[in-house]
């Protein structure tokens, strides 16, 4: 690092930073820590299940603020101290109010009568017209049906960066597009050697989102806020490594809040055993989201229900017998019994035909 100009530094010396300059790896922490000593001085208090979350509670109401960087929403039951909090924060930091949250982020929020909508098109479009995508040919869904991809396929692909930054700006879109979850995983999975055909199926998730770019999440406000999830797992799925592959989705009520689809970083010898560390892995999901919700004033008493289409899984998870075949996963089914004896989850059966967790483990049909 040079010395600014007009400062004249020994030679054989350093200099000493009293503030942390932009673009250093101390500046974002020395941000948050000024950032969090000013909204705590006015009342709130950090999240303990989310640093960047800060709650302030009254008997006028809860307010509730997220930092993301330096962007922030905040919300509360008293419309009077929103307006008070930004004028604290505004005698302290230069900031700028844009008003009621329409767009976040990349994410477009749309307020209507009965609920909240939310979705990137905007995003989707500048990401198709960056992307020289200009034809009008669609797909009907992002990926073929039984499509199995391996990583020495044809030729590879002669821009490798072109495909990695196309399979990053999917990754972000995937979002509030739970539909292209599944293909964006396959896909991604070969960003470090990427070959013509793997890049061939990336330009018709292009051609989906194409006719698809005003899809999104809706929110209803007659949405009920009891929890729900479903967990499923394909067994030994990827060609290359045979890994299996965790697969979940939560509700609060009708509303879809959390969904993810994932490579286990080991080897499952049966399709039950993938399936328990599926469980595993989604207990872990809800019990986080059950106390960020008490921190938002939702308390959750009952226990959460997790749809499992495996009997071989919940009956691992349900007998607290050893077994020897089991061994090697006594860790991931201990930590779902243990959970499912102090009633904060319960396990169901539901059967593959209505499991909708089985949305994000392949390709799907156009209905």
């Amino acid at each position: 690092m040079t010395p600014p100009p007009g400062l004249q530094v020994p030679p054989g010396s350093v200099c000493r930073l009293r503030r942390a300059l932009y673009g250093l790896k101390q500046a974002p922490r020395a941000w948050f820590e000024r950032f969090s000593t000013i909204v705590e001085a006015a009342g709130f208090t950090p999240s303990i299940h989310d640093p960047a979350i800060f709650i302030h509670s009254s008997p006028r109401g809860r307010t509730i603020l997220l930092l993301y960087v330096d962007d922030m929403i905040l919300t509360s039951d008293d419309s009077a101290h929103i307006a008070f909090v930004k004028q604290k924060l505004c005698e302290t930091f230069l900031m700028t109010d844009l008003g009621p949250l329409c767009y976040f982020l990349g994410i477009e929020i749309t307020s209507h009568p009965d609920g909240y909508r939310l979705s990137q098109q905007r995003y989707t479009l500048d990401l198709l017209d960056r992307f020289g995508l200009t034809n009008t040919h669609t797909a009907a869904t992002p990926m073929e049906l039984h499509l199995q991809l391996r990583a020495s396929d044809e030729v590879p692909f002669s821009d490798p960066s072109r495909y990695r930054h196309l399979v990053g700006s999917l990754v972000y879109l995937a979002v509030t597009r739970p539909d292209i979850s599944h293909a964006v995983h396959i896909l991604s999975q070969f960003a470090a050697a990427s070959t013509s055909v793997h890049y061939g199926h990336l330009l018709r998730v292009l051609r989906y989102l194409r006719g698809t770019s005003s899809h999104g999440l809706f929110y209803s406000h007659q949405s009920t806020l009891q929890l729900q999830a479903y967990s499923d797992a394909t067994w030994a799925s990827s060609l290359d490594d045979r890994a299996s592959v965790t697969s979940y989705c939560i509700f609060l009520g009708s509303s879809l809040v959390v969904w993810k689809t994932k490579k286990q970083q080991t080897i499952a010898k049966s399709s039950a055993e993938a399936e328990v560390r599926a469980l595993a892995s989604i207990v872990q999901e809800v019990l986080w989201l059950r106390s960020i919700l008490q921190d938002f004033g939702v308390p959750i008493h009952s226990p959460i229900p997790i749809h499992c289409n495996s009997t071989g899984a919940l009956q691992i998870a349900a007998d607290p017998v050893k077994h020897e075949l089991t061994k090697h996963i006594s860790v991931d089914a201990h930590f779902t019994r243990c959970h499912v004896r102090a009633h904060t989850v319960s396990l169901r059966y539901l059967p593959t035909e209505v499991q909708v967790a089985d949305f994000f483990t392949k390709a799907q049909t156009p209905p």
